[in-house]
């Protein structure tokens, strides 16, 4: 059983970069899997692209994603010719991830609006007082990516656990030629 099932679901979230140059807004249809849709990710990459450990994200349909701004701080950067990742040239937020042709993306959790992710002035009836971080970042069934680059004792399995309090799943250990 996920720890998102009873719970209520976004139809669309807000977000952009620390500056505000850059604002979006994507939307998700009806019984989209969020449990199934999220993750982490703990390649080299994604640590160096986020400075941090490891990648958060919510997976979405890159045809259900939109601009809600100009995008002149709009800028890619591709590790490899198909898989680009968004930023800001600005405040150097990275916004999300996306192999070129693939019809979903990964949008960094961390660029979604306070009031969809933990609930700040949520009404509590579109959006819960709580938010839908829970939701957003896939209950107990997320996926976990490049996990032969855990560091023991801290992004591994046991130490993920005590920090999220669970760390269930499908852990992926991926090779990547770049």
């Amino acid at each position: 059983m996920s720890l998102t099932e009873d719970v209520p679901k976004p139809k669309k979230l807000t977000g952009g970069c620390l500056c505000d140059s850059l604002k979006y807004e994507v939307t998700f249809p009806e019984g989209h899997d969020f449990d199934k849709h999220s993750g982490t990710c703990q390649c080299n990459q994604c640590r160096k692209g986020t400075s941090s450990l490891f990648y958060i994200y919510v997976g979405a349909s890159y045809a259900n994603f939109s601009w809600t701004t100009g995008t002149g701080s709009l800028k890619f950067y591709f590790c490899v010719p198909e898989n680009e990742r968004a930023f800001c040239s600005s405040c150097g937020s990275w916004i999300f991830w996306h192999t070129k042709g693939s019809a979903t993306m990964s949008i960094a959790l961390g660029t979604v609006d306070s009031l969809y992710l933990w609930g700040e002035g949520a009404d509590g009836v579109s959006v819960p007082r709580g938010g839908f971080g829970r939701v957003l970042a896939g209950g107990n069934k997320k996926t976990h990516e490049f996990c032969e680059n855990e560091i023991p004792g801290v992004t591994d399995e046991e130490s993920i656990s005590n920090i999220l309090g669970h760390l269930n799943g499908s852990r992926f250990q991926t090779t990547v030629d770049a």
